[in-house]
C-alpha cells in the first residue's frame, strides 16, 4: 500500500504542475486578437481604404459600421465594440475605451498608428472611458478574480466543514458572501479609487461572485461529500481563473476557452464589474446571470442535500435481531 501511495505522489504531483502550467500559460502564450468586436465609421468611401487594411488581419476584428462618430461612440460605451476607427478629413481618429481592457486599447493603438504610418497619415487617440487615474492599468480589478474565488472555496468549505445544513447553510452562505462584497467595495472603490461606479452595485457584484463559488462548493459536497470541495476548486482555479481574461480580454484568449471563461465565475464576475463599475451597467445581462445561476443551484443543491440525509439514514436496514420484551 504504502509503495501505491508513493507511486500515486509521483505521478500525481508532475501532472498537475502540467496541468496547472497549460492552464496558465498556454492562453498567455497565445494572445492575439480573435473576432474582436472593431468600429469603423465615416461615409463608406472614406472607410473603404481603413475596413481593407483591417481585414487583411485574417479572423483578427469583427467589423461594425456605424454612420458617424457620435453612433460608434455610442457603441463603445455600450460595450458593443472595443474601439472605434473615426474617418475624418484631418485623418484617422481612434476611439478606444481602455476600462474595457487597457491590453486591447494599447493593442489597438499600435495596430491602427502602424497602418496609417503607412499611408503617411496621423491617428489622433481619444479614450472614450478611461481607467481611473489611480489606477491606469486595471490591475486592481483583474487582481480581484483570484481573491474572490478564493473567498468563495473558503466559505463554501467552511459550512460544509461545520456541518451547517439546509436553511443555517444558506444563510451563512449568503451572509458571508455580502460581508465579502461590502469589504471589497470598501478596499477597491472607497479605499484604492480603483472602481469609479456605484458603490453598492459594486458591492452586489462582489458579494455575487464570492456566492456563486461558495454555494456551488457547498452544494456539490452536500450532494457527493467533501470531494465537492476540491472538484469545484480545481473548476475555478485551474480553469477559472486563467480562461476569466480579466488581465486582457475574452476575445483575445484562444478558443474556446475565452467563451468557457464567461461561464465560470471568476470570468462572469470580472466582465459584470467592468460593466458596474466604468459602463453604468452596459453589458451586464449576461455575466449577472451566469452568477446567479450558478448560486441559484448550489443553494438549491445545499437544499436538497439536507433533504436527502434523512432519508438515506431511515433506508438503513435492520440488523434482523428482534427487540427483548419485558414479561410481567
Amino acid at each position: 500500500m504504502s509503495t501505491r501511495r508513493l507511486l500515486g505522489v509521483v505521478v500525481l504531483v508532475p501532472l498537475l504542475a502540467a496541468l496547472a502550467l497549460w492552464a496558465f500559460a498556454w492562453p498567455v502564450a497565445r494572445t492575439a486578437p480573435r473576432d474582436l468586436p472593431l468600429g469603423v465609421a465615416g461615409p463608406a468611401t472614406a472607410t473603404a481604404q481603413v475596413e481593407k487594411q483591417l481585414r487583411q488581419h485574417a479572423g483578427a476584428f469583427e467589423i461594425h459600421h456605424y454612420a458617424d462618430e457620435r453612433a460608434a461612440r455610442a457603441a463603445v460605451e455600450d460595450r458593443t465594440v472595443y474601439g472605434a476607427v473615426v474617418a475624418t478629413a484631418q485623418g484617422p481618429e481612434l476611439l478606444t475605451a481602455s476600462a474595457a481592457s487597457p491590453v486591447v486599447a494599447q493593442l489597438l493603438q499600435q495596430a491602427v498608428t502602424r497602418q496609417a504610418a503607412a499611408s503617411g497619415a496621423e491617428v489622433t487617440t481619444v479614450d472614450v472611458v478611461p481607467t481611473p487615474a489611480s489606477d491606469p492599468r486595471g490591475a486592481a480589478l483583474s487582481s480581484s478574480v483570484l481573491p474572490l474565488a478564493l473567498s468563495g472555496i473558503v466559505a463554501g468549505a467552511v459550512v460544509t466543514l461545520l456541518g451547517l445544513r439546509g436553511v443555517r447553510a444558506v444563510t451563512a452562505l449568503v451572509l458571508s458572501a455580502a460581508l465579502v462584497g461590502v469589504v471589497a467595495a470598501a478596499l477597491a472603490h472607497s479605499w484604492l479609487g480603483a472602481l469609479t461606479g456605484n458603490w453598492w452595485a459594486e458591492a452586489g457584484t462582489l458579494g455575487l461572485a464570492t456566492l456563486a463559488v461558495s454555494a456551488a462548493v457547498a452544494g456539490l459536497a452536500a450532494l457527493v461529500g467533501p470531494a465537492g470541495i476540491g472538484a469545484v476548486g480545481f473548476l475555478v482555479m485551474f480553469l477559472g481563473n486563467p480562461f476569466s481574461g480579466a488581465a486582457s480580454a475574452p476575445h483575445l484568449l484562444p478558443e474556446p476557452v475565452g467563451t468557457i471563461g464567461q461561464w465560470l465565475p471568476p470570468g462572469a464576475s470580472a466582465t459584470l464589474l467592468r460593466s458596474v463599475s466604468f459602463f453604468d451597467g452596459a453589458a451586464a445581462t449576461g455575466p449577472v446571470l451566469t452568477l446567479t445561476w450558478w448560486a441559484a443551484l448550489g443553494l438549491g443543491a445545499v437544499v436538497l442535500g439536507n433533504a436527502l440525509t434523512p432519508r438515506t439514514k431511515n433506508t438503513t436496514p435492520a440488523t434482523g435481531e428482534p427487540d427483548l420484551a419485558t414479561i410481567g
